[in-house]
């Protein structure tokens, strides 16, 4: 009988070898010289993790031998270099996967073990991330005198519906009461009918209605007692944020300082507010993390806070921050030529001088001007009497009654320095989007896991990989 045969010679083909053929070799010799996990390897190695704080177990004289940390450190930087954070599958790839088998030295980890390390030690992954940082700065890799600091929204495990600021509750209540008031005058108009049927159905959503009044009546309570503005249930960390224009979406804020020599981050962490009140403490993270005692650090406008660059002046560092511009919102008002930037201040005489030449003084009672808990200041004002007969009031104030006040943060001092150093430096400001728009392009969009601490361990890894990428 003649055996089939496709048609194709087989001579035209590589013939692959027998899975029987028995050959003799180590998994060292399967990993390129070059691998990235040899330098992973490497860097674990020489970590210490007593300095770092990773929690060792202590050695049991009965039952099975525990993994050293350092094994589950290499598991765990594997996976997020390669995209695998669940660890049933870095469970898998210890199995499977000749680079993690080279890893482990074919050692096959549990996954509640792996899940556990993370968990148990997200202090030391914080510690290992400033490590890192000058680790390349023994490298020379990292300049540290200008950084680019931005942010960029990842989108939390809860949904718009689950997230709730006073406003929105009491929309709900008003709902509630309007469709009671409504069924309940049904039922009396019903009361005649004897629709038995219809009744029955109203009395069940009435029911409803007032189950539901019970749960927002627990959300109200809990949105005040936690003195915040909004309130999570499904993921209680995040928060309603403008990502883009009008667009609000449920997340987080990764923010990152990213050094000018070669587009590496320096410092990382997770927040649930806008930019606002953000730089002062990513760029503290920063100096800490580089120990440097002076550098320049760029930001956009949404930055722009008197209290944020005050503290980061007081603490050494530069700051170039862009502006909003003055711009009229009423055309019967403030005219171009009489903004407040047009008025020259004299800190010797603590006076305003207007485009007309008049002085404004103060009477130097600060007054206290307050967004919400985390942002309050205090201001002067000032005024003058020439107000009054003045030729171009009209074009200098839309006030009827009174004349043109202006208004100096205890931060303008700051706030003067900044714009001075802003108009001083505009090549160098120009540098901030190709500093680090290409740090946030790698991770734009994605979502971050629940929790305080588990935000902040997951930025720090994403930015940490990129370094080693780069």
């Amino acid at each position: 009988m003649k055996k089939k045969t496709d048609g194709l010679s087989p001579k035209a083909f590589e013939a692959p070898e027998s899975r029987g053929q028995v050959s003799f070799g180590s998994l060292d010799e399967l990993i390129s010289t070059e691998n990235p996990v040899r330098f992973l390897d490497a860097f674990v190695d020489k970590l210490d993790f007593g300095k770092l704080q990773f929690k060792v177990k202590e050695f049991n004289l009965e039952g099975r031998p525990s993994f050293h940390p350092k094994l589950f450190l290499k598991i765990y930087l594997y996976g997020y270099h390669n995209g695998i954070r669940s660890s049933r599958g870095l469970e898998k790839e210890c199995m499977r996967n000749i680079k993690m088998q080279w890893l482990c030295g074919r050692l096959v980890q549990n996954y509640h073990s792996v899940a556990d390390f993370r968990k148990e030690n997200s202090i030391a992954i914080r510690n290992m991330f400033k490590l890192y940082v000058q680790f390349l700065q023994e490298l020379n890799l990292i300049g540290g005198k200008v950084l680019a600091i931005d942010g960029t929204k990842s989108r939390a495990h809860n949904s718009k519906k689950s997230n709730y600021s006073q406003a929105k509750i009491n929309r709900h209540f008003d709902y509630i009461e309007n469709r009671t008031t409504e069924y309940l005058k049904e039922l009396d108009t019903l009361d005649s009918t004897e629709d038995k049927i219809r009744i029955d159905e109203i009395a069940g959503k009435i029911e409803h209605l007032k189950e539901s009044k019970i749960r927002y009546d627990q959300l109200d309570t809990q949105l005040k007692e936690s003195g915040d503005t909004q309130i999570s249930t499904t993921d209680p960390d995040s928060r309603a944020l403008l990502v883009q224009g009008v667009v609000v979406e449920v997340s987080y804020n990764t923010q990152a300082a990213v050094d000018s020599k070669h587009k590496l981050v320096v410092a990382t962490h997770t927040i649930n507010r806008n930019d606002r009140n953000a730089m002062s403490a990513i760029a503290l993270e920063a100096k800490q993390n580089l120990g440097a005692e002076k550098f320049t650090v760029l930001l956009d406008k949404g930055y722009h806070n008197g209290r944020e660059i005050a503290k980061c002046q007081a603490n050494g560092i530069n700051t170039i921050v862009a502006h909003s511009e003055l711009v009229n919102s009423n055309n019967f008002g403030t005219q171009p030529a009489y903004l407040v930037d047009k008025f020259v201040y004299s800190k010797k005489t603590d006076t305003y001088t207007c485009p007309a030449g008049e002085i404004l003084r103060t009477k130097g009672t600060w007054y206290t001007k307050k967004r919400h808990e985390q942002d309050i200041s205090q201001y002067k004002k000032y005024r003058t009497p020439a107000c009054k007969d003045c030729a171009v009031r009209n074009l200098c104030t839309g006030r009827k009654e009174g004349g043109r006040e202006i208004e100096r943060s205890e931060f303008a001092d700051a706030v003067d320095k900044n714009r001075k150093n802003y108009n001083n430096n505009p090549k160098l400001y120009r540098q901030l989007q190709e500093i680090n728009e290409h740090i946030f392009g790698t991770i734009k969009r994605s979502r971050l896991p629940p929790g305080g601490d588990n935000r902040t361990r997951e930025s720090k890894r994403r930015m940490e990989f990129n370094n080693a990428r780069l």
